[in-house]
């Protein structure tokens, strides 16, 4: 797919993983592989801390990142304008949230938004998105996970929220 078109509809994908202004190539590029295991889209919303050239995607050895189904946005902004998800579709992960994401409820299309990894999700973010905030339980004290490690619980859990309710299949495969 190419990078900022829209997958079309009915395209099987569970959820949409969506990186505010990441900064380590590494963690998306985690992400990314993740994304592709688990049938999810990838939005990275910029700026970015790296470079996602063809160019570099080949010189990482990211044999996988033609298989993504891959967004690019300049702004927050132009990635609400762009997926027109309503409101409660979007679940904002941070570690300044009341709600823990074992109580909140995932749909197949809904959208994860994570923050960079070195400060999280930006204030005016999480406080125009309060009800949509959602923690993983972590030590009194800790800091953060790492992004990579987040998604994928993240993903995960949505996974397991949809098998118990039947919305996929209980298989090996997704």
């Amino acid at each position: 797919m190419k990078v900022g078109a829209t997958p079309a509809k009915g395209d099987g994908l569970l959820f949409q993983v969506v990186l505010h202004e990441p900064e380590i190539p590494n963690n998306t590029g985690n992400i990314g592989r993740t994304c592709v295991a688990t049938r999810c889209g990838l939005h990275l919303i910029h700026p970015l801390g790296f470079e996602i050239s063809e160019k570099a995607c080949r010189r990482a050895g990211l044999d996988y990142w033609p298989r993504l189904h891959l967004h690019e946005h300049t702004n927050w902004e132009q990635y609400l304008a762009s997926v027109r998800v309503p409101r409660e579709r979007l679940w904002l992960f941070t570690t300044r949230a009341d709600r823990c994401v074992f109580d909140a409820t995932f749909d197949p299309g809904d959208h994860l938004v994570f923050g960079k990894e070195t400060v999280g999700m930006p204030g005016w973010l999480l406080e125009a998105y309060s009800d949509r905030c959602v923690c993983f339980p972590m030590a009194e004290g800790e800091r953060s996970m790492n992004l990579s490690a987040v998604v994928s619980a993240a993903v995960y859990e949505g996974i397991r929220q949809l098998r118990v309710r039947n919305l996929i299949g209980h298989g090996r495969e997704l």
